[in-house]
Parts: C-alpha cells; structure tokens; sequence
C-alpha cells in the first residue's frame, strides 16, 4: 500500500534530522543523551501500550544494550560529524554478519561473505580524512554505537516479541544512566534547547518509530530496509543546511560505499530468503 510505504519513508526522514538537532542544542552530549531518552520513554510507553508491562531479565539485557546505542549515538554526534557518527553507526550489518554464526547459529551465504570486505574498505576511508583527537574519539563511538545496534538487531530476530518493551525501557535505563553526567553539566538549557529536547524525544524517537511500526505492517521488509536507507543519505544534509557541518571528502567517499554495500546486501538476501520483518526502531 502507497500509504504504508509513505509512513517508513516519514520514519526515515524524522530519523534524519536527529543528527542536526542534537548538534543545534547548547548542552552536552551526557544532558542531550539523558533528556531525549525520558521523552521517548514517555511517548513511546504512550504509543506502545503492550510495553506497559514489567520487563523480563532477558529484556532487561537487550533493552541495556538499546541504551548503549542511543547514547552513544548522541555522543559521537557531539564529538564528531553528524554524517560520519550515521555512517559509522549503518556498520551494524558487518557486525552481524560476523557474529550471526556464534550468536545466532546464522551461516553467512556467499552474498554476505563479499559484502563484509566492502564494508570494511568503506569503514577505513573515514579515517583518511584530517581528523582532531575529539573527532577520532567521535568516530571510535560511533563504531561502538554500530556494533551495539547489531547486537540489538540479533536480539530482536530471536525475541520479536520483546521488542515494543525494550524500546521503552531502553529509553528509560539510557535516561538513568545518563542522569547522573547529565546533572553535573555546566550548560543550562534555553527555551530552544528545551524545544529540540521535546523534537527528539517525541517526534523524532517517538513518531517515527510508530509511523515506521504501523507502515510495516503492509510493506514487505526488503524494500522497508531500502527505504530507510534515506536516513543516512538525509542526516548530512540536515547538519550542512541547518548547522553549516560539511563532511570530509573520504568520509562522504566511504559513506557512499557502505550505504551501496548495505542496499547490494538487502536485494541478494531478498533473492535468496524469504522476507522477515526488519527491527522496529533505528538506533540514532
């Protein structure tokens, strides 16, 4: 359905301004991290009501791991380029092919063996550009947030059950474990801050991820994960319209292959599996 397609594409595009937006707030990554994740509590318990529920131990587990991402996210977007914190982050496919076989019991097919050095090569020429030491750091967490959103995504594939409970109670361990920093910062937020805080949390968490649940229902999930490649190609050109941030030239370079490498990757599973549904939220 036209209408189910539209909805993934809006996710897309709300999950796209996430980098800009947290680059335009005054505060720190730590009270950046910390606010956005009690709003998209808040507002994801608000839509998800089968997540009102206490969570198990083993969602607890994964529900932790889907704070790791979102914090780290805003951290490496702090630190370093917006495009290069989505990029880096959109390396969770290598990891899961990595870690699928021990993990999942998930042999990886001839497709996926090719695309792993692709990714890889994509992966290095970030660090090609000239880079600061806070830069470096950026990107070493936004590697980290990559590898915890594929640890995610395997979770999600053996629990899909879960996954509503631990969108919302990974929001509320990432508010708490980020509460702490986040009251030790100097920075006091203005009426703006406080505005893009809510944006985050309730729309750009919270919507998308309901326009994204409800538009999977009628959309099959190779083509999902094709449209929601338009986040990573979207996320830069928010941070150069809206903060001035320009990419460096082996940075787009790389993004380019990784965002090629995850599409090629996405058609040839599609060839050769039947189609499950993708996770249900994004980790940035």
């Amino acid at each position: 359905m036209l209408r189910s397609r539209l909805m993934i594409l809006a996710a897309a595009v709300l999950w796209s301004t996430g980098g800009a937006a947290i680059k335009l707030i005054s505060l720190d990554g730590w009270q950046v991290a910390s606010a956005r994740a009690f709003i998209a509590a808040l507002a994801l318990g608000l839509a998800m009501p089968s997540a009102r529920r206490l969570p198990s131990w083993r969602t607890l587990g994964v529900a932790a791991i889907y704070a790791a991402v979102m914090v780290l996210f805003v951290q490496a977007t702090k630190l370093t380029t917006a495009a290069n914190a989505i990029f880096l982050q959109s390396t969770s496919p290598v990891y899961v092919l990595l870690l699928s076989p021990w993990l999942l019991g998930e042999r990886p097919s001839r497709g996926e063996r090719v695309a792993a050095p692709i990714f890889i090569l994509g992966l290095a020429l970030f660090f090609l550009d000239q880079l600061s030491a806070g830069q470096l750091l950026g990107n070493a967490l936004a590697l980290l947030s990559g590898l915890a959103f594929a640890l995610c995504i395997m979770r999600f594939r053996a629990a899909p059950d879960d996954n509503p409970a631990v969108l919302v109670w990974g929001n509320v361990l990432a508010w708490l474990g980020a509460l702490p920093m986040a009251l030790g910062g100097a920075a006091r937020p203005g009426l703006v801050d406080l505005g893009l805080l809510v944006f985050l949390g309730a729309v750009q968490i919270g919507v998308a991820t309901a326009l994204f649940s409800r538009g999977m229902r009628h959309t099959p999930a190779v083509e999902a994960s094709l449209l929601v490649l338009l986040e990573p190609v979207l996320n830069p050109v928010w941070a150069l319209l809206l903060v001035g941030e320009r990419p460096g030239i082996w940075s787009t370079v790389g993004g380019a292959v990784l965002l090629g490498a995850t599409a090629w990757r996405v058609l040839m599973a599609a060839r050769a599996t039947p189609q499950q549904a993708p996770a249900s939220s994004r980790g940035g």
